[in-house]
């Protein structure tokens, strides 16, 4: 070891940067940990979804459809059309897959009546909590210190207190 560094004990100091504290402040908020975990529920949230329309919802309309999979609809713009979606995109065709299309919007709807029945039951929670309490008539502590001082002032230089606070 160099005689600097067994003066000052083996130990270099090392100064953190401005930013890293920043940093360290900005991720240990409470909203940025409560925004992760929401977009950890949400991808959960997401499978589930999916889920649903993929294997509940489509073929349901599959069946109304006349038995047609509802996934695999699509309209091929330029190339061979194949057997299934995923095929013909294989072979290099350019597709309009309507059908994919459709799930998203479905999956979208499914997500957005979850989030919209969520937020009115928590406003509902939030409204029945009971209201702080307001704060008792009179004068604050402060207040009525200052109104004694006031009046000692005043009966100091001969005058009458106030009667009022």
């Amino acid at each position: 070891m160099s005689d600097l560094a067994n003066k000052i004990g083996g130990k270099i100091p090392i100064k953190e940067p401005a930013w890293l504290k920043e940093f360290k402040t900005f991720i240990m908020r409470g909203n940025v940990i409560d925004l992760a975990v929401g977009v950890v529920i949400g991808a959960a949230f997401t499978a589930i979804v999916s889920s649903v329309v993929e294997d509940l919802i489509n073929p349901i309309v599959g069946i109304l459809m006349g038995g047609i999979d509802f996934s695999n609809l699509f309209i091929v713009l330029f190339g061979e059309r194949r057997a299934s979606l995923d095929m013909t995109r294989q072979g290099g065709a350019s597709v309009l897959a309507i059908g994919a299309f459709l799930n998203a919007v479905i999956k979208f709807l499914i997500v957005g009546f979850a989030v919209f029945w969520l937020v009115k039951i928590l406003n509902r929670l939030q409204a029945a909590k009971p209201a702080e309490p307001a704060p008792p008539p009179g004068p604050t502590p402060t207040e009525a210190l200052l109104a004694e001082i006031r009046d000692e002032l005043r009966r100091q230089r001969g005058g009458a207190p106030s009667a009022n606070p």
